[in-house]
């Protein structure tokens, strides 16, 4: 999940790099989201930075998390999480 806050948009560079990853890693378990920080409650402590903020999730649970658009260190991390 790609966190963000209204005034600064998804993370563009993130959003390519997912769909690259998407296209070469065939896998019915790897599904990308971005949610708004501002208007979801329970990501209220990722409001206020000026950063992305990446969450993993496996299981329904937080796995994982990315601070910081570092493409080798998210697609590392997705791959892992897979």
């Amino acid at each position: 999940v790609d966190a963000f806050q209204a005034w600064c948009g998804p993370c563009k560079t993130a959003v390519d790099l997912f769909r690259k990853i998407r296209n070469e890693v065939d896998s019915d378990l790897l599904h990308f989201a971005v949610a708004e920080v501002d208007s979801i409650d329970a990501l209220e402590k990722y409001r206020g930075k000026c950063e992305p903020v990446f969450l993993f999730y496996g299981g329904g649970e937080l796995v994982a998390v990315v601070r910081g658009m570092n493409a080798p260190l998210l697609q590392k991390t997705i791959l892992e999480q897979l």
